[in-house]
């Protein structure tokens, strides 16, 4: 992730987007940079889903599938496409679905570009520490820490082990009554 300490905007002339979200939020982002950019961006796609969304130019830009990587070898060398190809620019969606999770947040940190996080109103924000209190509240409403999960959420992790325990244990008091009710 390259320019987190800088508010720096790079130039929209290789752009990476990990569609990890509804294909309708690609739908409404594409067709707007395309007319914003024109002819100087380069779009290229990590998506899971067939066919491209509204607004990609496949004679442009290339549609990378991440079925088309389901070993740890073709990941690695997918990965080092991609850094070969020298993003400015990387976008994931954050959109609250378990959509390629693992897969964005690996691009995120392995593609060295700067990042900007869209969500699923299509609003986006860029990952520098500029917008750390953005990011920070971000993060807190999708772990549930917001509202009357800012106090059950902790609360919850906090007793998870003693009420792992108590099951355990509950199971274990069960079974020896019941080798002392057979014997």
């Amino acid at each position: 992730m390259r320019y987190f300490f800088s508010q720096r905007i790079p130039d929209f002339n290789r752009v990476l987007i990990v569609e990890s979200g509804s294909r309708e939020l690609l739908d409404n982002l594409l067709p707007g940079l395309n007319e914003l950019y024109g002819d100087t961006m380069t779009v290229d796609l990590l998506t899971c889903y067939a066919g491209h969304p509204v607004g990609f130019l496949p004679e442009k830009g290339k549609l990378y599938r991440v079925t088309d990587y389901p070993d740890s070898e073709s990941r690695a060398r997918l990965f080092r496409e991609l850094r070969k190809n020298d993003y400015q620019i990387v976008g994931i969606i954050c959109s609250g679905e378990p959509i390629m999770t693992k897969w964005k947040w690996m691009t995120a940190w392995k593609i060295n570009a700067k990042l900007f996080v869209l969500n699923e109103n299509v609003d986006y924000l860029w990952a520098d520490y500029s917008n750390w209190r953005i990011i920070a509240e971000f993060f807190a409403f999708r772990t549930g820490l917001t509202g009357t999960g800012a106090v059950m959420t902790p609360v919850r992790v906090l007793l998870f082990p003693f009420t792992f325990l108590y099951l355990l244990l509950f199971a274990a008091w069960v079974n020896m009554r019941r080798k002392k009710v057979t014997l």
